[in-house]
């Protein structure tokens, strides 16, 4: 018998993402150029970044010597791989900007789209 669910998908009704659900490339599509030579290169289409009044601030972090993304993204989103989590809700295309100046303040957000927070 045919798994109905899996010829749904099948029939492109539905496309599973190449990326994990954490990932800032998740639900994005991949695309196809071909070379003049004929080689296929896959690659990601653009991401584009989120407006940061999409984001609710939760709280704020200054920045002090020594900061680092990763670790300020384990702190406080218990992950510092979601370091682009931080990025986006500061409107940061280059992540290292968040913690170039001490005494900077980082909004640290709710997830895109996510109502509440107490936006300080």
């Amino acid at each position: 018998m045919i798994d109905p669910l899996k010829a749904f998908m099948q029939a492109n009704a539905l496309s599973p993402s190449a990326f994990a659900p954490g990932s800032r490339y998740h639900g994005l599509d991949t695309a196809q150029w071909v070379q003049p030579d004929g080689e296929l290169i896959t690659y990601v289409r653009r991401r584009f970044i989120p407006a940061p009044e999409n984001f609710a601030t939760i709280q704020e972090h200054q920045v002090v010597e020594g900061d680092r993304l990763d670790n300020l993204a384990a702190t406080y989103l218990g992950d510092p791989q979601q370091y682009w989590g931080l990025c986006d809700g500061n409107g940061a295309i280059r992540p290292n900007e968040l913690t170039e100046t001490i005494g900077q303040r980082l909004r640290i957000t709710l997830p895109e789209g996510v109502p509440g927070g107490s936006d300080v």
